[in-house]
């Protein structure tokens, strides 16, 4: 027997100290799906650093770590030190799939894109010692398929009330600082619908009664979701995703998703700026909607969450400032916001390079709290102030009260409103350190 230990590294804070929680919420789908794709001659642990200590000391034979957004930076130090320890070490994620070349300076083999076509080859090839650099092979035909995931190695774990399902990966949008965009390139790719409500019916076994369905946008086929929702609905759970603010506007669809027990959808929404979602390639979407598509969602009593970003070519310190009114206008329970960060690979650092505008070389420096190039309307500096000032004027208490509160859900679902409360609250402490919040 061979082991495997799967690592689902945690961000660093500003202190560079691995962030810690006494739970877990939202829970990553790709180590379980690696853990149940290895060949019955393997034990696989998994280890969710943001809850547990990285065991640097392990007998595993092979160490898999997972590369996301700023987390990277701990993956890429994690893999030094196995390696300096004499570990063979695989990375993948968006991250190393989207710079490969460079992720390959840390590592013994990277994973490009989806893992489910080369996993077992690439275990198949370790253990005969022929272990390639990179395996790549893109999932075709508009379908894919997973065994169900090994949720029973997180289930002693202190996480959330609900578990992740995947119906579909990619985006038809083609945004250019989206990672997503690099790797799907506007394609949306299907499972079937027999193997979703399979892995949904799982999570009801485990004794959840929601589920998080965690396609990058569910609007992406319209049909599909429609034959999906009738099934779901017969399984009486409830559920959240996130999609294209667009379904707004269907009145009919919006009606089925909250029938069949859709709870909350997550937009990013970006900005508030006509001329930074243009320079996004995000022209199809218009802020002077917004706030009407999301009375009209919630109308179907669907909740809202959104993520926006800061520091576009039409943004300016006063758009930032009336982005705050604009989420307690439109009362986001639970709104987050990156300052907009050139992720080498996109096409949005291609062309910030290209212009010579990036004001640090150093990638592994794109933590996400402070601005990493140079802005159209304003200095780097007054960007990652302007960020900041955002952030600490919306998380004060009457902000969140006034969200949260003074809202008139509040009196058909006071728990849930509570709930974004105390989540408010934890951003706030993570706020006041310095720290993004995120959706971990």
């Amino acid at each position: 027997m061979r082991k495997l230990l799967l690592i689902q590294p945690s961000p660093y804070d500003k202190f560079k100290r691995p962030i810690k929680k006494k739970r877990l919420y939202f829970v990553g789908l790709a180590m379980p799906l690696l853990a149940a794709m290895a060949p019955e001659d393997w034990t696989v642990e998994i280890v969710l650093e943001l809850l547990e200590e990285v065991p640097m000391d392990t007998d595993a034979d092979l160490i898999g770590i997972s590369t996301m957004g700023h987390g990277v930076i701990r993956s890429i130090d994690l893999a030094r030190a196995f390696r300096e320890r004499g570990k063979t070490v695989i990375l993948g994620g968006y991250m190393a799939s989207i710079m490969a070349e460079e992720a390959l300076k840390y590592c013994d083999a990277v994973v490009v894109g989806d893992a489910e076509l080369v996993w077992k080859e690439l275990l198949e090839d370790f253990k005969k010692g022929r272990l390639k650099k990179i395996y790549r092979n893109e999932l075709k035909n508009g379908s894919f398929s997973t065994p169900l995931p090994r949720f029973d190695l997180i289930m002693d774990k202190p996480i959330g009330d609900f578990l992740p399902v995947q119906a579909g990966r990619g985006c038809p949008n083609n945004c250019s600082f989206c990672s997503v965009a690099c790797l799907y390139k506007g394609h949306y790719i299907k499972k079937s619908l027999e193997e979703v409500i399979r892995d949904i019916q799982q999570v009801a076994d485990l004794g959840f009664k929601k589920f998080l369905l965690l396609d990058d946008n569910i609007f992406s086929d319209r049909e599909y979701l429609l034959e999906l929702m009738k099934h779901i609905k017969s399984m009486n759970m409830s559920w959240m995703s996130q999609c294209d603010i667009r379904i707004g506007e269907d009145d009919e669809l919006l009606r089925i998703l909250a029938d069949s027990g859709c709870t909350t959808l997550s937009f990013g929404l970006e900005s508030i700026s006509k001329e930074s979602l243009k320079a996004m390639n995000k022209g199809w979407a218009n802020p002077s909607d917004y706030p009407r598509l999301i009375r009209n969602i919630r109308s179907h009593g669907i909740d809202v969450s959104t993520e926006m970003v800061v520091g576009g070519e039409g943004d300016t310190i006063a758009s930032i400032k009336d982005t705050k009114e604009f989420i307690e206008r439109n009362k986001i329970g639970v709104p987050r916001f990156y300052i907009l960060t050139p992720i080498p690979g996109t096409r949005f650092f291609k062309e910030i390079e290209k212009q010579k505008r990036l004001v640090k070389e150093d990638i592994y420096s794109f933590d996400g709290t402070e601005a990493v190039y140079m802005p159209a309307n304003m200095s780097p500096e007054e960007l990652t102030e302007a960020y900041w000032q955002l952030y600490e004027s919306l998380f004060t208490i009457p902000s969140i009260v006034k969200r949260n509160i003074f809202r008139r859900e509040f009196i058909k679902n006071p728990g849930k409103y509570l709930f974004n409360c105390i989540v408010n609250l934890y951003y706030r402490h993570q706020i006041k350190q310095r720290i993004t919040p995120n959706i971990f």
